[in-house]
């Protein structure tokens, strides 16, 4: 049952360790620009790796670049659970093209994965901090916008990886962009997050 007459919705999907609530500042700080809609920010369906209260979309003990693909494909599943939770409770799993998805690293990781695999046709992606680590082939549906922000001094994530996700994109098809802002580490800024919320407010004009 739905609980949203939102005409939009915009799922934060955070990093590894982290919770859905560290996110939802962005919230906010975005409402302004995104008037008519809704924002939720889900907790990742597992615990994490370090303990405390963190959560996870999949384990990175050991990960390495050759498993990380198949962790990948294993959280499917239960990353998917969750997002469509999120999103029916807003009344739009048939308007997907009024959904956005804006992860941070891991959380940036799977939004990749969902629209890479064709699994969630959603209408944009907002990718912190992120690489495109999904198998292939990849097989898009629909046409969702995709901006991907990265630090150029990020110690965790190359900001290459974003620059090879972002080629990658554009090879199937989509309308995808990177903006690299110098010296930033691993880490949403403020202007990276106004970037964020100018490009979702052109995916859902009014």
């Amino acid at each position: 049952m739905a609980t949203s007459l939102a005409k939009s919705l915009v799922v934060f999907l955070h990093g590894v360790g982290s919770r859905g609530a560290d996110l939802m500042p962005l919230a906010q700080a975005w409402q302004p620009s995104l008037p008519t809609a809704a924002f939720a920010a889900p907790d990742g369906p597992f615990a994490f790796d370090g303990g405390g209260a963190g959560r996870q979309w999949f384990s990175v003990s050991a990960v390495t670049e050759a498993n990380r693909p198949q962790r990948i494909v294993a959280a499917r599943p239960a990353f998917d659970d969750v997002l469509r939770g999120a999103i029916e409770q807003h009344g739009l799993l048939r308007r997907l093209e009024r959904v956005a998805l804006v992860g941070f690293s891991q959380g940036a990781i799977m939004a990749l994965d969902a629209i890479a695999s064709g699994r969630w046709p959603v209408g944009a992606v907002v990718a912190y901090s992120s690489r495109l680590a999904s198998p292939q082939p990849f097989t898009p549906v629909g046409s969702p916008r995709v901006l991907a922000v990265h630090g150029a001094a990020d110690p965790v994530i190359p900001a290459a990886n974003t620059l090879e996700a972002v080629k990658a994109l554009r090879k199937l098809g989509l309308d995808a962009h990177s903006h690299i802002l110098p010296g930033v580490g691993h880490t949403i800024t403020a202007q990276g997050a106004q970037l964020g919320a100018a490009f979702v407010a052109a995916s859902f004009p009014r």
